[in-house]
């Protein structure tokens, strides 16, 4: 027969015996200069600040922060499974939040830089069509339109989980600038003078048309067939000396001047440079060499082109899309249980999102939302980097550290499978009937072509697109970080055809290094390849090398240079990984 249930009184009376005798006295634990108060056995966990530490005892007797530490102590139980030692998810102010440093879109994220526009609200975008008097536009501000949007939108909707919405508002006509196209010099790298003067001409030319204070970003996007225009010179411009314009200064503008049809996500790169993300790629001295050596298709800010687009974990913890208690951060010694739910995969409160099985999901419109009503058109724009009104700052050489790991568990040496081809995890047989699963996930360009079309009619750009019902629930672990330095970090996360990374070559869990020293193109996030003589996908990947980066189901891998080792060991019927990773 089963086991009977003690009745309460004496199940309090035996937990007062099993912890007679235990200290409630924390101890401290200091990380990098930083003291994190834990408790011993029994014990809830708190955080506390050095000054805080005499708020624990009182008066002789121990008093506990009783609601911050059951919070604490719930969350990390909820995102780790402990095995020889405890594993800590703290919330944003952890051991494993970065500081950020003065570097050039710092990938600290202890504390938010004000500078910038934090994307966990709507935000309504202006696009500004500018014509020259040396060249008749061949395209229109709807045609230009429908280059980036809903795409945009939707990349944004995906990628935040349904948290942030991109609200795009074009206008209908060109705009005629004073000069000719030429007259600007427009080049990938504009003289400052010669790009605040076109800076300045653009602003000055619509503020007979656009009210400037009622955007939170500026795009200006120029007639592409111009002879002046350079598609390789899009970028994001911070203004040293901001523009005035309808009581609101500008400082940050997006200047584009991309080809019609764009380079695909083009606008969406640019756009994560509004919100402090840097640029992830590797710019040769000599301008030869390989641009995607340090991320290959992981990141949109290494790359617009590549295969797995979205953006990592680490950003999406910095924008404010990831709970607290979604990041595992993990102790320096010990080993942990994961269960990391696919990075793309998440419930929607808005727009489009995508389900654990990789299937976009349709929620309301975002149409009825508040704010100014648009004009129609659109434009979007290009490639690289963000400059400056002044002289760019320096790159910062990556740490370059040599790959010397190796995976145990791979079945033969070469390039991996494509994601499509890998083999289905072993599920457990439910014990009632299965739920209907959504079709698989489809790519951006395909969410795009499937949304309503746009119309000069002044509504609301559409970013929403016909999808499934959600399956699984989105709001797990998706992010494990193990501190290395004082400014340094490895993160691990689950990739898989999910999201916005529907086209993905391989999957497995991700490895990644972060230095939030390291700026903007300084190799401020490096992929660790866990399969350094293999590559994949030719023809596809913007960097085979790395496009077998993951370490796949049933591998294990040890970091190179780093005490850290990575098994991982299962998948769950949702789609999510179970991953062991040991520390020291």
């Amino acid at each position: 027969m089963p086991r009977q249930r003690p009745p309460r009184s004496l199940a309090r009376e035996a937990r007062r015996r099993r912890t007679r005798g235990v200290s409630r006295v924390p101890d401290v634990l200091t990380v990098f200069g930083v003291p994190w108060v834990l408790a011993r056995p029994g014990v809830p966990r708190a955080f506390a600040r050095p000054d805080a530490l005499r708020a624990f005892v009182r008066q002789g007797a121990p008093r506990w922060r009783s609601t911050a530490a059951v919070f604490t102590s719930m969350t990390a139980l909820a995102a780790t499974s402990l095995i020889t030692g405890p594993a800590l998810a703290e919330p944003l102010f952890s051991p494993c939040a970065l500081r950020r440093s003065e570097a050039h879109h710092s990938e600290g994220l202890d504390t938010w830089n004000a500078d910038y526009p934090r994307p966990i609200r709507p935000l309504d975008a202006v696009l500004v069509y500018l014509s020259f008097p040396d060249s008749r536009p061949r395209t229109t501000p709807a045609e230009l339109a429908a280059d980036y949007f809903p795409a945009t939108s939707q990349f944004f909707e995906r990628a935040s989980y349904g948290r942030f919405t991109l609200r795009p508002h074009p206008q209908r006509d060109w705009i005629r600038m004073p000069h000719a196209s030429t007259s600007y010099a427009i080049k990938r790298d504009w003289n400052a003078a010669r790009r605040g003067a076109y800076l300045r001409d653009a602003v000055a030319a619509a503020d007979r048309r656009v009210d400037f204070s009622r955007y939170d970003i500026v795009y200006f996007v120029a007639d592409p067939d111009a002879p002046g225009v350079d598609s390789d010179a899009t970028k994001v411009v911070n203004l040293d000396t901001p523009i005035e314009a309808d009581g609101k200064d500008l400082r940050r503008v997006v200047t584009v001047f991309e080809k019609h049809p764009p380079d695909r996500l083009v606008l969406a790169h640019e756009t994560g440079h509004v919100f402090d993300l840097p640029d992830l790629y590797h710019r040769p001295t000599d301008g030869k060499g390989d641009w995607d050596t340090y991320v290959g298709d992981w990141d949109l800010m290494g790359s617009q082109f590549g295969l797995a687009p979205d953006l990592f974990g680490w950003h999406k913890w910095k924008l404010g899309w990831l709970e607290t208690r979604q990041v595992a951060c993990l102790r320096e010694h010990g080993t942990t249980r994961l269960t990391l739910e696919p990075l793309g995969s998440g419930p929607v409160t808005g727009g489009v999102g995508t389900a654990a099985s990789g299937a976009p999901v349709s929620v309301a419109s975002t149409a009825a939302q508040a704010g100014p009503a648009p004009a129609l058109g659109s434009g979007g724009p290009t490639s690289d980097s963000e400059g400056s009104a002044s002289a760019s700052g320096g790159s910062v050489p990556g740490p370059g550290t040599p790959g010397s790991g190796s995976v145990s568990g791979k079945s033969a040496p070469g390039s991996r499978a494509r994601a499509s081809a890998l083999p289905a995890p072993s599920l457990p047989a439910p014990s009632v009937p299965a739920p209907s699963l959504p079709a698989p996930s489809l790519p951006a360009s395909a969410l795009s072509a499937s949304a309503p079309s746009l119309s000069v009619s002044g509504a609301v750009l559409p970013t929403s697109a016909p999808g499934a019902r959600i399956f699984g629930s989105g709001r797990g672990t998706k992010l494990a970080v193990v501190r290395t330095g004082p400014d340094s970090a490895l993160a691990f996360e689950a990739r898989t055809s999910t999201g916005n990374d529907g086209a993905t070559c391989t999957q497995g869990v991700l490895i990644y290094r972060i230095r939030s020293e390291a700026d903007s193109g300084g190799g401020p996030v490096e992929v660790v390849d866990a399969h350094p003589h293999s590559e994949s996908c030719w023809g596809e990947s913007v960097y085979p090398p790395l496009a077998d980066a993951p370490v796949g189901l049933g591998e294990s891998f040890t970091v190179p240079g780093e005490k850290v080792r990575v098994e991982v060991e299962d998948r769950t019927a949702s789609g999510a990984w179970t991953v062991k990773i040991t520390t020291g």
